[in-house]
């Protein structure tokens, strides 16, 4: 059995208890959105931590009829019967709270900027970079996120040089943040007369999208500079002076946008600096906090080599956990839910590894 905190459990009960009283009573709106979102942030657990009071009192009145001579041999049969089945539900429910329990990352719930730069590898990089986007657009239509391109260089010979996109829905950010990293991909070329294995690479970065109130870019800390637009022989932009550049002089950090609008280059130029500068100061404070995050589920640190897709094998690894799977052709189609399962399901037994140890 599992030793829950079982202070803390009564305390989410109680809060939650006290905000659905607090909703009934008809709140301002804007309370009663804020009261809705913690409401529904705690439910599932409130309901696992209810179902474990409820199972653990069936365990309790099941083993006092055992206990007490008086019962007759047939309900004795009966709580012999029933009892392994309550004492199985007990420890699914206990290993349930415990995760759920566990120190959450507040930007989780947060929508998406997804970076895809080609690495080494020349053209290959680029198509491989390409074959990513892919493969995340049609992850992110399985879970019915929305994935919009902000912004594209495209490949001499297809694939994408770089491809910025916005990824928006429920817990995007909790899934795709393990996805930081170089991937390496292990392929003969299209182009490749003599039919050997070429290795590429290319670069992927997942920044939670922050709001104004989680960064402030003072005015005197950014410079903005307009140019003209170019692109692949012309297309998709404009002859104006609609390409926007703004340097955020403090960090060096500078992003361009190229797109049609000048206005809408310059909100969308803000918004991936705003996450880039929230993602830095997350990763100042995550190492200031711990030395520990280095045995995490990687660091988030775009260098590291984090996963092989190797084509002739039809095999995928991932360096970080050590998982292979020979279904390279169907991850690529964006089945990603078994690896990135997988390493959610490592980052919550090496959380509750520190737990352990911290207590």
């Amino acid at each position: 059995m599992i030793d829950l905190p079982r202070d803390r459990m009564d305390q989410v009960v109680k809060r939650f208890d006290m905000l659905e009283a607090q909703m009934a009573a008809g709140p301002a709106p804007d309370a009663y959105v804020k009261m809705a979102s913690e409401y529904a942030d705690i439910q599932d657990m409130v309901a696992r931590i209810r179902a474990l009071r409820a199972a653990e009192q069936e365990q309790a009145d099941l083993e006092a009829m055992l206990a007490d001579k008086a019962t007759d041999a047939e309900m004795r049969a009966l709580a012999e019967a029933d009892l392994p089945g309550v004492e199985d539900r007990i420890e699914a429910l206990q290993k349930d709270i415990q995760i759920l329990l566990l120190p959450r990352d507040a930007a989780d719930d947060r929508n998406a900027i997804l970076e895809i730069r080609a690495g080494t590898g020349g053209d290959e990089a680029a198509l491989f970079a390409g074959n990513l986007f892919r493969m995340y657009e049609r992850y992110a239509a399985a879970h019915g996120w929305r994935i919009e391109t902000v912004s594209a260089s495209e490949g001499d010979a297809g694939g994408y040089k770089e491809i910025i996109a916005t990824v928006s829905g429920k817990g995007v950010f909790a899934h795709l943040k393990f996805e930081s990293g170089v991937h390496r991909v292990q392929r003969v070329p299209e182009t490749e007369a003599q039919g050997r294995i070429h290795t590429s690479a290319a670069t992927v970065a997942v920044l939670p999208e922050a709001e104004e109130v989680d960064i402030e870019i003072r005015p005197e800390d950014i410079r903005i500079d307009t140019m003209r637009a170019s692109g692949s022989g012309g297309q998709h932009v404009n002859t104006t002076d609609s390409a926007v550049r703004i340097t955020h002089l403090p960090t060096g950090i500078m992003v361009v946008q190229a797109e049609k609008s000048q206005h809408q280059n310059r909100a969308r130029a803000m918004q991936i600096l705003r996450a880039r500068l929230y993602d830095m100061e997350r990763s100042r404070a995550d190492e200031a906090r711990s030395e520990s995050r280095k045995s995490q589920v990687g660091s988030g640190d775009r260098s590291e080599r984090i996963r092989t897709y190797n084509f002739p094998q039809g095999r995928i690894t991932d360096h970080r956990i050590n998982l292979t799977l020979y279904k390279l052709d169907r991850v690529m189609e964006g089945e990603l839910d078994e690896v990135i399962d997988a390493l959610i399901a490592d980052h919550q037994s090496k959380l509750l590894a520190d737990m352990s140890a911290a207590g």
